[in-house]
């Protein structure tokens, strides 16, 4: 794949856009995105900002690299699954509240929770879309949050977007939709699934009361299939550059635009075809692949080559990546978060970061700080410093395998110790959670059916070589993480989600130039093998010993009991109210 490609990445907390040549990374610019929470759990965003921010950062990589715009050849986008409104007409933004003035404020973040009744309400009606959310519409999705906004503003003049889909009508000023969004997020069924016709319908959004979501066509949504709508998988073009967007990034209209791609998946993009540096050939089919993009929150995603169903698994979905397989998307809405919360609460927080201020990662301080406690005792393990200390760490509520909004995050063992060592300890406890929960959402998915033979990491959270060992100990896989090389800053382990969606470019372009009787369903793999960096190999067989795995065996009956014990209390606290 010669030539110049860009990929842009929106996440919770930045965007980034990644310019590459084949696989080697030549610049990266990254720019800080704020988020508005007037009141709890109402967590909002700008469309404008980001817009700006990306074509800022675009540049940014352009002249970082020392190329002519003009020579990019096509772009793709990733984004949060968040809902972006604008108004029909005008196609500005559309305010969402909770200041419904703020005509700025046009985008509900994925992790906002607002919409927990209107969530009970939809998945109260056993629709046949449930089946493949998990059984359960999520609260992060998209269709609560519209049905809780007609609750205070009309909403017979708004267009609704996930944000891959608006960026991706920014830059062409085509409304297409990825299906990577409206399968994953706002409840469309491919043709031809549970026999499908028109994608949307119109008897489950009447039933919801969001009757306006159907008018015209189901304009508002992006069409129908049969009629007025354009869907494409990853990777397949939506057009070139508008004038005006290839003004505002400094590139050419000839600059090709893919569809869009919610971040997780284009960070199982970016990884699941990489090999180890070590030349070790790994057995595992793609379909046998789990990619887990890890950062403030985790998506844990697998492909197959047919339909199954997984209880409190997003998905399956078809089509949303390559035609004719079908996606399941396990998911921790707090993970990067969660390991946050508990360093900052913490009364230890600012001495923490005034040890580890301008010369070393505070995450990086605590593992060491952990080593050293262990050399200094008798145990075996850095994992008996916490065997008195018990996190179930579900502060925002349980997105798989539990697809509970209400569970909540409770610590067994805690002291009046405040010290920079009993703050270590809860972050371990912490980080033995997150490898624990990623085992409960591998376990569901491979009792219904899928196999999964190798897990493929991406995100920040890779940088943490003690939470990499511990994933690897709770789940006894290996774990690959990609090393993207560059040539304007060191190697790094957390540009495979921008790097995917770099790829989704090269896939258009590809899907482009090849000769019809090629058969463009394989596309996207092809490229992925010819491009994807060599990684890190974390071998399961080299790291688990006899009595780590005993130990993280027996913890996972707490965290398992520990969900037991919390249902069971909150049943019987429910006829006090909720």
């Amino acid at each position: 794949m010669e030539g110049y490609y860009i990929g842009v990445d929106v996440g919770t907390g930045s965007a980034r856009a990644c310019l590459v040549e084949s696989s080697l990374i030549l610049a990266q610019h990254e720019i800080e995105i704020p988020r508005e929470e007037l009141k709890p759990d109402h967590i909002t965003q700008s469309s404008t900002f980001i817009w700006n921010s990306i074509c800022t950062c675009i540049k940014e990589v352009i002249l970082k690299a020392n190329i002519n715009g003009k020579d990019v050849r096509a772009i793709g986008f990733d984004a949060t699954c968040s809902l972006v409104v604008i108004d029909k007409n005008s196609k500005l933004p559309m305010a969402v509240g909770p200041d419904l003035n703020n005509n700025d404020q046009n985008i509900i973040l994925w992790m906002d929770h607002r919409a927990t009744k209107e969530a009970d309400i939809i998945n109260a009606t056993n629709d046949r879309c449930l089946k493949y959310v998990g059984g359960k519409m999520s609260v992060e999705m998209e269709l609560p949050k519209i049905k809780w906004l007609k609750g205070f503003r009309s909403i017979n003049n708004a267009i609704f977007f996930d944000l891959p889909d608006y960026l991706t009508f920014k830059a062409t000023d085509k409304e297409t939709r990825s299906l990577c969004s409206t399968v994953c997020k706002q409840g469309l069924l491919p043709a031809n699934v549970d026999e499908s016709t028109e994608g949307w319908s119109k008897e489950f959004l009447h039933e919801i009361d969001v009757d306006e979501l159907i008018e015209n066509d189901f304009e508002s949504l992006g069409g129908s299939l049969t009629n007025t709508g354009s869907f494409l998988s990853a990777g397949q073009p939506v057009g070139y550059l508008s004038k005006t967007s290839a003004y505002e990034m400094g590139l050419s209209e000839n600059t090709l635009v893919s569809s869009g791609i919610i971040d997780a998946y284009a960070g199982y993009i970016g990884t699941v075809a990489a090999k180890p540096f070590t030349g070790q050939i790994i057995e595992s089919k793609m379909t046998e692949r789990l990619a887990m993009v890890a950062g403030t929150s985790t998506c844990h995603i697998i492909m197959s080559d047919h339909e199954i169903m997984v209880p409190g698994v997003w998905g399956p979905y078809k089509d949303v990546m390559i035609p004719d397989y079908w996606a399941a998307e396990g998911g921790q809405s707090c993970t990067g978060a969660l390991l946050q919360h508990i360093l900052t609460t913490h009364p230890s927080y600012h001495e923490l970061i005034q040890l580890t201020k301008g010369h070393q990662n505070p995450f990086d301080y605590l593992n060491k700080l952990l080593q050293a406690r262990l050399e200094k005792t008798s145990q075996k393990s850095v994992s008996d410093l916490t065997k008195d200390i018990f996190v179930y760490g579900d502060f925002h509520g349980n997105r798989s395998p539990l697809a509970d909004p209400d569970m909540r995050a409770t610590v067994i063992g805690q002291t009046l110790d405040t010290s920079i060592e009993s703050l270590a300890l809860l972050y371990l406890a912490s980080c033995e959670f997150i490898a624990l929960q990623t085992r409960h959402i591998i376990d569901t998915m491979v009792e219904a059916g899928h196999i999964i033979k190798t897990i493929y990491m991406s995100g920040s959270q890779v940088n943490n070589e003690l939470l990499v060992e511990l994933m690897v100990k709770a789940t006894g896989l290996d774990i690959i993480i990609p090393e993207h090389k560059s040539i304007n800053f060191s190697s790094t382990t957390s540009s495979s989600v921008a790097y995917g969606s770099a790829i989704l470019g090269m896939c258009t372009y590809k899907t482009l130039h090849t000769e019809k009787s090629h058969n463009k369903k394989e596309i996207l793999w092809e490229v992925m093998n010819e491009v994807t960096p060599k990684g890190k190999l974390y071998e399961a067989k080299r790291i688990i010993n006899a009595y780590d795995q005993d130990f993280l065996n027996v913890k996972y009956e707490i965290y398992l009991d520990m969900i037991k014990t919390q249902k069971k209390y909150r049943s019987m606290m429910k006829r006090f109210g909720r």
